[in-house]
């Protein structure tokens, strides 16, 4: 039994930033997220967004260029050269402008979501790899105690103040503190190793030790006034589909040109004297009057105005739920605080009256067993108070504010 604490023991140990091997770097909080935002692939996704709603507006200030026309007839004049340049009416261009400008805007706004919502996987990730290591701890301590218990039930049925059925329960306790250890730390490396995978480093071996406490630092989000960044994001692509319905309501007639030019060679006449020409096109609308493109934009409306209304439902629900659950949290975390003491100065006291024979054996497991799980009952608190409401701040994003 002594070997099995001992390995645990030694596991746990391999958490803790004291005794951590040479090539094990220590790692804050605040590393965590910047390496997570500088490597994160979902943050390039959102970019790549970001950058082609750029090159969409882009495309919507450039004219388009003009058409050269060279022709030669058997008829005079020979020669016709023109030059057609398309036309593009104030409204519609102010349309197209301002739709590309909502779609832009909407990129910009779920980039910076996006970005927060890395920065608060990392944050959940760190907080949950330090509530596993505070967990594993606690149980290779629980360990510890219950084989220090199993020596003196020993030594009390040596001396005849106890049987050997209280020597089998304590040894039975004792083995299944250590399983609980060994599980314990297995998870604090499982969840140390989705920390490293979030900063972009290998998940082979362990390179990193956390170096921050999970009290320490302020959750990610921020706090500034405005409408949330998803709603506000949604809107946008609303007023751009908008914008987008309104110019290919106006576009009956296709994009016009203007063409100049000049004709030549004509030997009956003028000869060789350059004839110049002008002229103005226009197409007609005799086999549609754009009514496919106003059907593809009512499309596109009718689903932003859809994500709109789905969003808003959505976030309504997921900000109660965070609010409910950082509420909760709260609650346990105080309510664990205060009978954390309780707990241990019960364990206390019952191996003391246990070594003075004023007490039996379960009592002082069950006293024990109580002491670890009201300590893992604060600290998971403390984690799951710390998340929600890391989660609230970021689902509360404001579209006016900025990362700091």
């Amino acid at each position: 039994m002594r070997l099995l604490v001992f390995v645990v023991a030694s596991l746990c140990g391999s958490l803790v930033p004291a005794t951590g091997i040479a090539q094990e770097r220590p790692v804050t909080r605040r590393d965590a997220i910047e390496a997570a935002l500088l490597r994160g692939p979902r943050l390039a996704l959102a970019r790549s967004d970001s950058a082609a709603a750029h090159a969409d507006v882009a495309l919507a200030r450039q004219f388009d260029n003009p058409a050269l026309t060279l022709e030669h007839t058997r008829s005079t004049p020979h020669q016709h050269a023109t030059v057609a340049f398309p036309l593009w009416l104030p409204t519609q261009r102010s349309l197209q402008l301002r739709s590309a400008g909502a779609r832009l805007d909407a990129a910009t706004l779920r980039t910076r979501f996006e970005r927060e919502a890395v920065a608060f996987d990392a944050d959940t990730n760190y907080t949950n790899a330090l509530v596993a290591r505070e967990r594993a701890r606690l149980s290779t301590r629980s360990a510890t105690d219950a084989d220090s218990l199993v020596t003196l039930a020993r030594v009390r049925r040596d001396a005849g103040d106890a049987s050997e059925l209280d020597v089998q329960l304590a040894a039975l306790s004792a083995g299944q503190f250590a399983n609980v250890a060994a599980l314990d730390s297995l998870q604090a490396t499982s969840a140390l190793l989705a920390v490293q995978a979030a900063m972009g480093l290998s998940t082979r071996t362990l390179s990193i030790v956390l170096s921050d406490a999970l009290d320490e630092g302020d959750p990610p989000g921020d706090a500034a006034s405005g409408p949330p960044i998803l709603l506000a994001a949604a809107e946008d692509e609303v007023r751009a589909s908008e914008l987008s319905l309104s110019r290919e309501r106006g576009r009956l007639f296709a994009q016009p040109a203007v063409t100049v030019g000049f004709e030549r060679q004509e030997p009956g006449g003028t000869g060789n004297q350059l004839l110049p020409t002008i002229g103005f096109s226009i197409p007609f609308p005799l086999f549609n009057r754009n009514g496919a493109g106003i059907l593809a934009a009512q499309a596109q409306r009718d689903r932003a105005s859809a994500q709109l209304s789905l969003a808003r439902v959505e976030l309504n629900a997921a900000l109660s739920l965070a609010e409910r659950e950082r509420t909760i949290a709260r609650a346990r975390f105080e309510r664990a605080q205060t009978l954390v003491g309780v707990a241990d100065r019960v364990a206390g006291l019952s191996l003391l009256a246990y070594r003075e024979g004023a007490s039996t054996l379960p009592v002082v497991l069950e006293a024990q067993r109580s002491a670890r799980d009201t300590r893992t009952q604060s600290v998971e608190a403390m984690g799951a108070l710390r998340t929600a409401t890391a989660r609230l701040r970021l689902l509360s994003l404001s579209s006016n504010g900025s990362r700091g």
